[in-house]
């Protein structure tokens, strides 16, 4: 029988871990795709955070380093300084990059470390029990803002790629979504060219990728498709918001 499709390489073949309906696999995915179709396998290390995202190290076939919750961007800070010839990544959750981790974050772009970020952004602390997160929207119900999230105590959602699009160090920010296959098909090829940036020493890169969280949305997946589109992507719209080689002949 041919064989039309098959799973990369890169992704180990192991039973999913995530909740039904969670995109983290889907993210998976286009990030193992990326990382074959451009034959970065042997040269690839990932920093996993803390939170769901964590499960990562046990799906991506290379050697991955667990951080301190947020400290990923520190962490692939050293290992690109001691395998400059790496390409380093790191696969972080909204809880752990835009809270805990927001100076690390915000002082690796400054920098412009030649690392790639795959920022998993559900608007909410998914391993935890689902607690509001600093992407949560405004009103929106968590187990930590029953009556929705109030600006006058809480603030406003963060919004992670406008911020670092920014700073000098950065070269590419883009957010997408993984909840319908066009979008799907976008995700991939921002996640391919931030990999291609960072292989080629082009500096600091991150997508931002708008995912979804049934079980703390108190949602179906089908049910949770559509609610990141009609309130998810209003608030942090799609798009690029930065890429300083935009354009330039391969």
């Amino acid at each position: 029988m041919k064989v039309v499709y098959d799973k990369p390489g890169f992704l180990r073949g192991l039973p999913f871990t995530y909740c039904s309906g969670c995109t983290h696999g889907v993210i998976h995915k286009l990030v193992a795709e990326s990382i074959t179709e451009l034959g970065l396998e042997g040269r690839v290390i990932g920093v996993a955070p803390v939170g769901c995202a964590v499960m990562c190290q046990s799906f991506f076939a290379c050697d991955m380093i667990q951080a301190a919750h947020g400290r990923a961007p520190a962490v692939a800070t050293g290992l690109i300084r001691a395998v400059p010839d790496g390409v380093v990544f790191t696969y972080q959750g909204d809880g752990d990059l835009a809270a805990i981790g927001t100076a690390e974050t915000i002082h690796a772009a400054g920098r412009g470390e030649n690392i790639v970020i795959i920022f998993v952004n559900n608007a909410i602390y998914g391993m935890t029990g689902g607690q509001m997160a600093p992407t949560t929207l405004t009103g929106q119900v968590t187990q930590t803002s029953p009556y929705g999230r109030q600006t006058d105590t809480a603030g406003y959602p963060i919004k992670v790629c406008e911020m670092l699009a920014t700073m000098e160090g950065v070269s590419y920010a883009e957010r997408v979504s993984v909840h319908r296959a066009p979008e799907i098909r976008k995700a991939k090829k921002a996640i391919k060219k931030a990999f291609e940036y960072q292989s080629s020493g082009r500096g600091f890169s991150i997508v931002e990728v708008l995912s979804t969280c049934p079980t703390n949305w108190g949602l179906t997946p089908v049910e949770a498709l559509d609610w990141l589109a009609d309130n998810l992507i209003p608030h942090f719209p799609l798009g690029v918001y930065k890429d300083k080689f935009a354009g330039e002949a391969k």
